[in-house]
């Protein structure tokens, strides 16, 4: 599953799956089957109430009007009335975002829909290749709007240093006193980092820092000092607490 970060404007980083080519294809038929319902009711009304006044052009060609805006500009009403969404988009859990963590704004939703013309070229094999290939699952109309259409449920990533307290556990450094919580939190996420990324170079520097700041100099590898400092920590802040 592929998924995509992005830092809202609270500065907060949130990873989200990219909605697949399957469920954005499955939301577009959705909404094509409003609007044929659409164009069904607007037909029937429309002809019931120029039978009921012949000749009336003026009445047939307003109706007309009225029943063709909802169509031309389906997409772009509702992104910006139901928040990135559409009727298919929010049956099949999908949504549109902008990569910088801003809201959409009304331009980028209609420079989406002006670019759908090119997208569905070809019975829309042109926004599918293009969504295929880049990779943020984004097609023309989202390259030019700095847009995204995501899963609307943020991925759940299982803590990796969950620590479990133990009741006859001996803290190891009694040094990481000295760290506050902003440190441990920044300890985690760039330990994290460096291990999902397999960067020793980065696991290190962390290592470093932190001897540095407690003072100490183990004879254990840099990771699992590390390990040690987060178990410590979390063993003698919640002693702290009782």
């Amino acid at each position: 599953m592929d998924t995509i970060k992005i830092k809202t404007t609270q500065n907060v980083e949130v990873e989200y799956p990219i909605a697949s080519i399957g469920d954005r294809i499955l939301a577009y038929l959705i909404d094509s089957v409003v609007l044929g319902g659409w164009i069904l009711v607007c037909f029937f009304a429309i002809a019931f109430l120029v039978s009921s006044s012949p000749g009336n052009t003026v009445l047939t060609v307003i109706l007309g009007v009225i029943a063709a805006i909802p169509f031309l500009f389906y997409h772009p009403i509702c992104e910006i009335f139901l928040n990135g969404q559409s009727i298919g988009k929010r049956a099949k859990d999908i949504k549109v975002i902008k990569l910088n963590g801003q809201s959409p704004s009304v331009g980028d939703y209609l420079l989406r829909w002006l670019l759908r013309i090119l997208d569905i070229t070809f019975y829309g094999l042109v926004a599918i290749v293009t969504i295929a290939v880049n990779g943020k699952g984004q097609r023309l109309g989202d390259l030019a709007a700095g847009t995204c259409v995501i899963r609307t449920t943020a991925v759940k990533r299982r803590n990796p240093f969950q620590v479990k307290l133990e009741e006859d556990y001996v803290i190891v450094f009694p040094e990481v006193s000295v760290l506050s919580d902003k440190d441990m939190a920044l300890i985690r996420k760039l330990l994290a980092k460096a291990i999902e990324h397999k960067n020793e170079v980065l696991l290190t520097r962390i290592a470093t820092r932190a001897k540095e700041v407690m003072g100490v100099q183990p004879d254990i590898t840099d990771r699992e000092f590390l390990k040690t400092v987060i178990k410590d920590y979390h063993h003698l802040t919640a002693n702290m607490e009782v």
